[in-house]
């Protein structure tokens, strides 16, 4: 190339970069590099690592070391003086020489800070050749590794350094912890596992080849990261197929997705609603409401086997009586495989389904799946904190029947410990436990509660009787009924000295109330009143909407059955509110004064226990098997769970 040439590419690359300039200041952006100076000290480093001369990925220089010179670039390193000044001169040399025989020859030298690089000497080199779209620069590197520290970024890094050390792969950068083992579970790669050099061809032209069609769907206008959409997909696909399916095809289902990516890329992804909206619809919504719609139930076990899956099928019952011939309803039982489940949900809409219900939380993922598939069926899961659109999360606010049931535990306990067993440790379970305990400390002030989890090892009905325990609160009934009460460890008990149970009341969900509440917005219009458009809905209702009540035995004292009526109806009308209170962690922590009540996200999200609680949140390996897929998709914990194997490279 003639510097005549190199001369005009230069005028071309100041007006982009002049362009891109006026852009960042109307967005009120970062017109220059970043300077690693501005904002890192050496009180900030805890070492420095000679890495030597590495291919720098182009897009992660990101900045200079100094404040040198930066003025003379945007961010991307498109250059912004005058075609006069010597600046543009040197930059017209190396134009001519990059795109001679000769090449740009000398590598750049600069720093590494948390996966960013910031150029000591060179920025001109990596001006021109990030002007060319070079994928990859040679420079001199030097890391600087920050002090550990529980910021999520700091931990975010260390767990790239990590990643790193497998696979020699800089271009991937997760912002989150957790998301480096998501994606290694995602490739059927374990953590410290060496890549052959193989798998690291195929995963950077797969990856390069899906970063290419998120960018030409305008990814960049998301708050999302390429790699972090990367790890929705394979949620859903395969990493395998990717590389197999044609640019169309690619870009075909990332228009299934982007929705979805949309969510993903909120701060808050998830809009809890707390209760059914009232409204009505609009003339337009009118004119278009069904007058009938064909409901599907997908469960994973059947009526025999399980009395979860036959509370929701006398929820389906109801919704048949109460709805009659506008609604047709169907039911599929045994979807105990994510492949079995799949298939039914297929069989479902092939046989009309408007809208379908999985019934527990297992079933989220092929639900996902299967709902992109279709996305003029509604889908809804039976499980919580799911951010995706394309499916909706439905359960309830059990806490506040455990409230009542502690109430009631508190006042039948003599030596002021009440036994209870947990179920897993997953979203909304501390809440119900922290209620029970808070329920028991308003009837008797020095009641505590022995806490024990029938996800591990063990026997708490044995701890329990050891512990000389004569009031136990065990899984809740699945139903309105009374017959769970007089069958089986289910609610509030006082156990006797032979060991004889005696149930006084449980927590219970009433599904029924809830699938005509939503089958009925459907049929009304009002199925999107009071959702944001761009954030996924998670259903949580309680009390005051009717899907949850407290069942009461007849061997409930008099006086204790009041007590629950009177705190029923404080919870129904939201004049009672269990945590608006004085809150204090069993780490002394005061995690609420009193003043107010705590959001839907701190109760869902919950990861303590209060002070008069004894026990704790079970660590995940201490948990059974057979147990560990459920905490693995609802844990309270389940960003730092170890992931398993799931795919291939």
């Amino acid at each position: 190339m003639s510097i005549l040439e190199a001369k005009e590419e230069y005028i071309r690359a100041l007006k982009a970069g002049q362009k891109q300039q006026k852009e960042l200041l109307s967005k009120g952006l970062l017109e220059y590099p970043a300077v690693l100076d501005s904002f890192v000290s050496e009180g900030d480093i805890d070492h420095t690592e000679d890495l030597g001369l590495m291919e720098l990925p182009a897009n992660l220089i990101v900045g200079t070391k100094t404040a040198g010179r930066i003025t003379a670039f945007t961010p991307s390193f498109l250059p912004l003086l005058p075609v006069e000044t010597e600046f543009a001169s040197k930059w017209v040399m190396l134009c001519a020489a990059h795109l001679s025989d000769e090449g740009i020859r000398d590598p750049i030298v600069c720093f590494e800070y948390m996966g960013k690089f910031y150029v000591q000497e060179g920025n001109k080199r990596v001006s021109v050749l990030r002007y060319f779209d070079a994928p990859r620069i040679p420079g001199y590197v030097t890391r600087l590794l920050p002090k550990k520290s529980d910021d999520p970024a700091v931990v975010c890094y260390y767990e790239f350094l990590d990643f790193y050390k497998d696979t020699g792969i800089y271009d991937v950068q997760f912002r989150q912890p957790g998301d480096y083992g998501k994606l290694l579970s995602h490739l059927g790669k374990a953590p410290g596992e060496q890549w052959t050099e193989q798998e690291k061809k195929t995963f950077r032209a797969n990856f390069y080849y899906f970063r290419e069609a998120f960018e030409a769907c305008k990814g960049e206008t998301l708050n999302l990261l390429p790699e972090e959409a990367l790890l929705l997909w394979l949620r859903v696909y395969p990493f395998k197929d990717l590389g197999k399916l044609s640019a169309t095809r690619l870009k075909k289902a990332m228009s299934g997705l982007w929705e979805n990516l949309v969510t993903i890329a909120q701060d808050e992804p998830v809009q809890v609603t707390t209760e059914p909206t009232e409204g009505k619809a609009s003339l337009l919504t009118m004119l278009t409401n069904p007058s009938h719609v064909n409901v599907a139930f997908v469960h994973q076990r059947d009526l025999l086997s399980s009395a979860w899956t036959t509370g929701h099928e006398e929820g389906a019952q109801q919704l048949k009586d109460v709805l009659g011939d506008k609604v047709t309803v169907r039911s599929y039982f045994h979807a105990d495989t994510p492949e079995e489940t799949e298939r039914l949900l297929h069989l479902a809409v092939a046989e009309g389904a408007d809208v379908v219900f999985t019934t527990t939380p297992p079933m989220g993922r092929p639900t996902l799946k299967v709902a992109l598939q279709y996305p003029k069926v509604r889908f809804l899961n039976c499980s919580v904190d799911a951010p995706y659109s394309s499916i909706r999360t439905y359960y309830s606010r059990i806490f506040e029947g455990k409230f009542i049931t502690g109430a009631i535990a508190g006042a039948l306990s003599d030596n002021n410990t009440i036994g209870y067993v947990g179920s897993y440790p997953i979203f909304g379970v501390p809440a119900s436990i922290n209620a029970f305990a808070l329920g028991a400390q308003l009837t008797n002030p020095r009641a505590r509660v022995m806490l024990r989890w029938s996800c591990q090892a063990g026997s708490p009905g044995e701890d329990f009787m050891k512990a000389g325990i004569q009031v136990v609160s065990n899984r809740d009934v699945p139903l309105p009924g009374r017959i769970h009460l007089e069958h089986g460890s289910y609610g509030t008990y006082t156990v006797a000295p032979d060991g004889t149970h005696t149930t006084m009341g449980s927590p219970c969900w009433m599904w029924g109330k809830f699938y005509v509440h939503v089958v009925e917005s459907i049929l009304n219009g009002t199925w999107d009143q009071g959702t944001q458009a761009d954030k996924a809905v998670n259903y949580w209702w309680g009390m005051d909407s009717g899907v949850i009540d407290v069942t009461l035995s007849d061997h409930l004292p008099e006086g204790l059955r009041h007590l629950a009526n009177i705190l029923r109806s404080g919870l129904q009308n939201g004049t009672i509110d269990p945590f608006r209170r004085r809150l204090v962690a069993q780490d002394g922590t005061v995690k609420n004064d009193g003043s107010r009540s705590l959001t839907p996200e701190e109760l869902l999200h919950m990861d303590w226990l209060c002070e008069n609680v004894d026990g704790e949140i079970p660590p995940f390996e201490t948990i059974l098997p057979y147990s560990q897929t459920m905490v693995r998709e609802l844990g309270v914990y389940r960003d730092s769970i170890p992931m398993e194997k799931e795919g291939t490279l």
